[in-house]
């Protein structure tokens, strides 16, 4: 996806301002949600690694869902917000900046 879409995701916050971008585009586009499933899936995912590798956070997961673990016991499903940010409702950006609270390993 990454070379298809020419997206470069570097595992910085700033590369989560290009996928914000990029799911609002497919929303414009009017891709289907089904369709979509399984980008933003991994576009969660992607978010969900660069609160991780932020924080120390740790996957946790239950009956097919995924969700990060900061240090501060706090749970955050980036998946999920990938989804809300299709919607019109969500930014992967702004989960970024909440779960790390601006701090820096």
């Amino acid at each position: 996806m990454r070379e298809g879409a020419r997206l470069r995701l570097d595992y910085s916050e700033q590369s989560l301002w290009r996928v914000d971008r990029m799911i609002e585009g497919l929303r414009r586009e009017g891709t289907p949600p089904d369709a979509a499933g399984h980008v933003l899936r991994g576009l969660g995912a992607y978010a969900g690694e660069v609160i991780a590798r932020r924080t120390g956070a740790e996957w946790w997961t239950a009956g097919g869902d995924h969700w990060i673990r900061t240090p501060d016991g706090r749970l955050w499903d980036p998946i999920d917000e990938a989804r809300r940010c299709f919607a019109g409702h969500g930014s992967l950006r702004l989960l970024c900046r909440d779960a790390t609270g601006g701090t820096r390993r």
